[in-house]
């Protein structure tokens, strides 16, 4: 493999160069490369690097794909949209007055995060559920009892 091609793929691999920015050049020095007479052989490893690069530059696009929805969501509860939602479930826990467990999920993962909390029932789970999924703001389940030991439960 050409030392030039061997450079773009690092520049892609360490960030500096993006793939979209990479391919033109890539496919330019390839190019070069089969116009040369008499046409070099390729062998397995150089095919392995040339698709290595092809996932990678998927992969890339993928990720700007994702980053693009976010910022699309973000913009739009930046806007107001959602503001009136909740962004995260909270978990608070005491024992004897002294909070033992403070977890926040974001809203989002709240229907898969539920089933891992022990001690949770299932008409709590549901409760749960449906508080979130009405856009309820606020507590939800706040239990305490005198000798300071409590469990709160609210949508943030």
């Amino acid at each position: 493999m050409p030392e030039e091609l061997e450079t773009i793929l690092r520049l892609v691999a360490e960030g500096k160069l993006s793939p979209d920015e990479a391919s033109p050049i890539i496919d330019a020095l390839t190019r070069a490369e089969r116009d040369a007479d008499p046409p070099p052989r390729r062998d397995r490893f150089d095919r392995r690097i040339e698709r290595a690069g092809r996932r990678l530059a998927r992969a890339h696009r993928r990720i700007d794909d994702a980053f693009r929805h976010v910022d699309e969501r973000l913009d739009a509860e930046l806007s107001g949209a959602d503001s009136a939602r909740g962004r995260q479930l909270r978990i608070r826990v005491t024992e004897r007055g002294r909070q033992v467990v403070n977890l926040r999920i974001p809203i989002g993962f709240v229907d898969a995060a539920l089933g891992f909390v022990p001690g949770l029932g299932g008409d709590q789970s549901e409760r749960i559920r449906d508080a979130v999924r009405s856009g309820a703001v606020g507590p939800i389940i706040d239990v305490e009892d005198p000798d300071g030991d409590g469990v709160l439960i609210s949508v943030e």
